[in-house]
C-alpha cells in the first residue's frame, strides 16, 4: 500500500529585544514622603512577528523526524521526499501616451502627455515535503 505525507513548512519567528521594567520588590522614599516602588530593566527575547521570506528549517526538519518516528514501528520503505515550492509576486506597470503638436510659428513642436513605465518582482518559497511512503 502506498502512502503519502504532507508536513508544512512553517517561517521564520522574528525574535526582538524587548526591555520592560520589573518591580525589584523594593520600594523608595521620594522627598515628599511618598514610596514608590523600584523597577529594573530587564531585557527578555520575544517572538514579533513572522518572517515573509525565510523557512524555519530547523523546524522542518523536527517535523519530518517527527513523521518518520510516527511509522518506524511499521515496515515501510520510503520512496521519495519532494520539497512543494509556492511563490509571491507583485508587479505595477502605466502607460501614458505622449503627444506632440507643431508650432504654429516656429519650426519646434509641442509635446504633451506622460510616459510609460513597470515594475514588479516575485520569489518563491518551500510550503512543505511530501513524503511518498510504501508499507510493506
Amino acid at each position: 500500500m502506498l502512502k503519502t505525507i504532507f508536513i508544512p513548512a512553517h517561517f521564520k519567528p522574528i525574535i526582538q529585544d524587548v526591555f520592560e521594567n520589573v518591580p525589584t520588590g523594593e520600594t523608595k522614599k521620594s522627598w515628599l514622603g511618598s514610596e514608590k516602588q523600584v523597577t529594573q530593566k530587564v531585557a527578555s527575547q520575544k517572538i514579533v512577528g513572522w518572517s515573509d521570506s525565510e523557512i524555519d528549517g530547523e523546524r522542518l526538519s523536527a517535523d519530518i523526524n517527527e513523521e518518520m518516528e510516527k511509522w518506524s514501528s511499521q515496515n515501510i520503505r520510503v520512496i521519495s521526499i519532494t520539497p512543494i515550492t509556492s511563490g509571491r509576486y507583485n508587479y505595477q506597470y502605466s502607460s501614458e501616451g505622449i503627444s506632440s503638436s507643431r508650432r504654429v510659428f516656429s519650426e519646434t513642436e509641442k509635446v504633451s502627455g506622460g510616459g510609460s513605465y513597470g515594475f514588479g518582482y516575485g520569489y518563491s518559497y518551500t510550503e512543505g515535503v511530501l513524503i511518498s511512503i510504501e508499507i510493506l
